[in-house]
């Protein structure tokens, strides 16, 4: 069981799930301190976004929004983007962007300007990457991805989101 809660993260961060987290003081869109909303009540799916690269994942998510796959009562879905290692787009301009989306599909995005849920939460090196993660209502990180999903990658996640809808 716990090899099928695994995803697909590095060895190191295999080993170490499921696993303890806990919410992290990042900030909102507008720069205001936020926490991670619904934490420990419901099963977080996290898009962990580095601005650098936009497009990464952009297939896994299309599919995850027009099939609806990952979606429950219990499930909470959030952007967090990655803005320390975007060096080269400007804290003010991701926010536009993220606030423009979010405009038009009502998703909640927040900022982490210094890798605090990266290290909080032990995921190593983000830059460069889209990170998927699931955190059971529990507060257990029970789910890892880094970069893209292959079509295998997208059946084990849907499996192990299951477990949590």
């Amino acid at each position: 069981m716990l090899a099928a809660l695994c995803g697909t993260a590095p060895l190191a961060a295999q080993e170490q799930l499921p696993r303890k987290v806990e919410n992290v003081e990042i900030v909102s869109l507008d720069g205001r301190p936020s926490r991670l909303p619904h934490f420990g009540e419901k099963n977080l799916m996290i898009f962990y976004v580095d601005p650098d690269h936009p497009k990464q994942g952009e297939s896994f998510t299309d599919d995850l929004e027009r099939t609806r796959r990952a979606q429950g009562k219990n499930i909470y879905g959030l952007g967090v983007m990655n803005l320390k290692d975007a060096p080269l787009v400007p804290n003010g301009m991701a926010r536009n962007i993220a606030r423009k989306r979010t405009e038009s599909n009502h998703a909640v995005i927040l900022a982490d300007q210094d890798r605090v849920l990266s290290t909080a939460w032990g995921l190593g090196d983000c830059n460069n990457l889209f990170v998927l993660l699931l955190v059971s209502k529990e507060g257990e990180l029970v789910y890892v991805h880094k970069g893209e999903m292959s079509a295998e990658d997208a059946e084990e996640f849907y499996r192990i989101v299951d477990l949590y809808r």
